[in-house]
């Protein structure tokens, strides 16, 4: 490939899905991890005898001073990414900033606003989004495989193994099935079909007073539906639908992860054919930092595949259904 120029990656929070993250950025041309950081030094020392970095630092204000990070991906958990975010706006660091990419709609428009006003790159990563198999059911419904739309069937369920993560059902850390699990469903269903103009919502209540299910109906004017659900109790298949007149898409088991297999029926079951994607190594993370590396060489400071416009219509949506199923945090006061 020749020279490819370097982008210097920065991790905030070393949790298990910055794991994967670093895991995969060796899969990426270019790419450099120079830096991670936690607020427990051990934690981040830790994390780089995996993954080494340059700098190990015990605090983020450490991380975002430092002059060779161009972007860095803020991994910490919902509840913290407003904070996080603006910290490293304020010190003019790109991000690509882990989904939910907020709270709510309030705190994502804060931290749009902050990117557009310096003008430093910001993108929700919303790893999905550009995955292959996503990108092919793209391709598929807009060649017409499927003729008139006419609904998404979707859910994402299971059961956190003891000892259940105290953030999962924590209302301060914006806990329960929607913002953790319920935003798949949600992405794939309004990606596909687009702002729902009505939403019915209902949640089963945890004991903390956050949504351990929740239960979803996205209302279109011609009478388009999605139902979508999310559960933290129970397994569920967490596979797809995708329908329209002439046909349907299947999701298979994690629909939103890079396994997931693409199955079309033209027809009545018996008429399955396997669409054949192409698969790399790796947990599917590299294609997200991919493109962050893509728009950082060309200057940009949005995503043309996933702009900020987009993460506000989900996180619009996302606090549209809270309100239809009354679950309010603490920060929704404020």
């Amino acid at each position: 490939m020749g020279n490819v120029q370097k982008t210097r990656w920065g991790i905030l929070a070393c949790g298990r899905i910055a794991r994967k993250f670093a895991d995969d950025l060796k899969h990426v041309a270019g790419a450099e991890l120079v830096a991670v950081a936690s607020r427990d030094l051990e934690r981040a020392k830790s994390f780089a005898e995996l993954f080494p970095a340059r700098h190990v630092l015990g605090s983020y204000e450490e991380l975002v001073q430092l002059d060779d990070v161009d972007v860095i991906y803020v991994a910490s958990p919902h509840s913290h990414h407003f904070e996080h975010t603006m910290l490293c706006l304020d010190h003019d660091k790109a991000v690509l900033c882990e989904k939910a990419f907020a709270i709510n709609s309030v705190q994502a428009g804060m931290m749009v606003d902050k990117a557009r006003e310096k003008g430093v790159f910001l993108m929700e990563a919303l790893w999905s989004r550009f995955l292959p198999h996503y990108i092919k059911v793209r391709e598929m419904i807009d060649a017409g495989m499927l003729g008139e739309m006419k609904g998404i069937l979707a859910n994402f369920g299971f059961k956190p193994a003891d000892p259940v993560p105290p953030r999962l059902f924590d209302p301060a850390l914006g806990g329960g099935s929607l913002l953790d699990i319920g935003i798949y469903p949600v992405f794939l269903a309004q990606s596909i079909l687009g702002v729902p103009e009505n939403i019915i919502a209902q949640m089963d209540k945890s004991s903390t007073g956050v949504d351990e299910q929740c239960s979803i109906i996205f209302q279109y004017p011609n009478g388009i539906t999605a139902t979508l659900f999310s559960s933290l109790a129970t397994n569920l298949e967490t596979d797809a639908d995708i329908f329209g007149r002439n046909g349907r898409i299947r999701l298979t088991n994690r629909f939103y992860e890079p396994s997931a297999s693409i199955q079309y029926y033209p027809g009545i079951v018996s008429t399955r054919t396997e669409i054949p994607v192409e698969r790399e190594a790796g947990w599917g993370y590299q294609h997200e930092a991919r493109h962050v590396q893509e728009c950082l060489s060309l200057g940009l400071k949005e995503s043309p595949v996933w702009g900020l416009d987009k993460t506000l219509e989900l996180m619009q949506t996302l606090d549209r259904i809270r309100a239809a199923m009354g679950l309010v945090y603490e920060v929704d006061k404020n």
